[in-house]
């Protein structure tokens, strides 16, 4: 087995929560009285830190404004929004092959650590990951820092380590760490984005991803 520990991104790739996330964006700041940021804005930033994607996605708010934003939308993601969130196709049974295989499984996502306790409980996924890591616990990718902390607390080298992520910042995030990655074609990124990150594998749905490494475990 060439890769021990397999580390995903949540949103984008095993997830598929982009439209609920855009809404929330425009949910609350339609609430707060901002301007009120177009779809592809707030895709584009969709796997940074909540305040980094803010920042980005509306750059004329100040700090203060920031972290109004950031309430606003921490609240109408989890409570108002009744827009689905679906995990995509055949997640649930891959991730259940890769552990019945043996791999080792992390989470690394930009989502808070309230956000994503809730969907590991909602989805029945918990179990499944031996760790997992928030952008509001470490830096915001592609700062490496919480690809460091999930190895450092598994025990597993950068080498025996892969990271599957539909954003340039999951990948760029896994290359400065000196770690091998997969790019997801069917997340928010375009496919040349995550190609210019050099990834070793890219997929179309998560089956590509679960046979791939099969083949390589055997």
């Amino acid at each position: 087995m060439k890769y021990n520990l397999l580390i995903f991104d949540w949103d984008g790739t095993l997830v598929d929560s982009a439209a609920r996330i855009v809404s929330s964006f425009q949910g609350a700041a339609r609430e707060l009285g901002f301007a009120v940021p177009s779809d592809a804005s707030v895709r584009e930033v969709i796997g940074l830190g909540l305040p980094e994607a803010i920042a980005r996605a509306m750059p004329d708010l100040s700090a203060e404004q920031i972290e109004l934003m950031r309430s606003g939308y921490s609240d109408h993601y989890l409570y108002d929004n009744t827009t689905p969130v679906r995990l995509f196709d055949q997640v649930e049974e891959g991730l259940s092959r890769l552990v019945d295989s043996g791999y080792r499984l992390a989470v690394a996502t930009g989502k808070s650590r309230r956000g994503l306790d809730r969907i590991l409980d909602d989805t029945g996924l918990r179990s499944m990951f031996e760790v997992t890591r928030c952008a509001d616990e470490t830096c915001s990718k592609p700062d490496p820092q919480m690809l460091y902390e999930i190895l450092e607390q598994t025990s597993v080298d950068a080498s025996q380590a892969l990271m599957i992520g539909d954003t340039e910042y999951d990948l760029e995030m896994a290359r400065r760490a000196n770690m091998s990655r997969v790019a997801v074609h069917y997340g928010v990124h375009d496919v040349d984005r995550l190609r210019a990150c050099e990834p070793v594998f890219e997929m179309n749905h998560f089956g590509q991803l679960v046979d791939w490494l099969h083949k390589d475990w055997e």
